[in-house]
């Protein structure tokens, strides 16, 4: 689609700095849920195809966590978070005080499986509320739906719609990580960005910058 082309770096710097209000969000939100300090950045926003996408998410084979969600509203779209299996239980053992649970030996419980979904849908709706404020545009999470499944599979589920219209997506990296911990401990996901074709304009002319200039 042509309109991806006109998406330059001042685009994308808003995005990031989107991203970083809304990963501030996440992280008082998270650091409630653990009771204790969570940091949370956003590194880097770029434009990137679907094979480039599956290639960060670890490959088309890769077994992973993700927590999808349809954003509808005045700019309708999708949005993953994906996680690595040990960074996904990482999580939820904290949250649940459960060591033994982990995504690499299912059967998972249901109350883990829960915690996660509560994580990714704090994590997808904190980087949706900052887009909304940004933008003064209304944006609506669906119910977010958490699937522990090969990458091709959980993406290609998501985006049979969306990937009649477009090739690429907005990928949005974060790092998260406890205050008394090294950057080299973090956990690093990935959010994927898809606003319907339409709803580039709509976000990017909420902001002031259409495309096309």
């Amino acid at each position: 689609m042509s309109f991806y082309k006109n998406i330059k770096t001042i685009h994308l710097d808003i995005l990031k700095e989107i991203g970083n209000i809304g990963a501030g969000h996440a992280a008082t939100a998270l650091s409630s849920l653990l009771n204790r300090k969570i940091d949370m950045k956003v590194p880097d926003v770029r434009v990137a195809s679907f094979d480039e996408m599956i290639d960060l998410a670890g490959g088309a084979e890769y077994v992973a966590v993700s927590v999808f969600l349809r954003i509808d509203g005045d700019a309708k779209g999708s949005m993953f978070f994906v996680l690595p299996l040990e960074q996904a239980t990482y999580f939820v053992q904290k949250i649940t005080g459960d060591d033994a649970f982990s995504f690499t030996t299912p059967p998972c419980s249901e109350l883990g499986l829960s915690a996660m979904q509560e994580v990714g849908n704090i994590l997808s709706g904190s980087y949706l509320s900052a887009l909304s404020d940004f933008t003064g545009l209304n944006l609506y999470p669906s119910v977010p739906e958490l699937s522990v499944d090969m990458v091709g599979a959980m993406i290609s589920f998501g985006l049979i719609e969306i990937s009649q219209l477009s090739d690429f997506v907005i990928v949005i990296d974060t790092a998260l990580k406890e205050m008394d911990v090294s950057a080299n401990e973090a956990i690093k996901g990935h959010f994927f960005l898809l606003p319907d074709p339409e709803a580039f304009q709509i976000i990017f002319r909420s902001l002031g910058v259409p495309l096309n200039e």
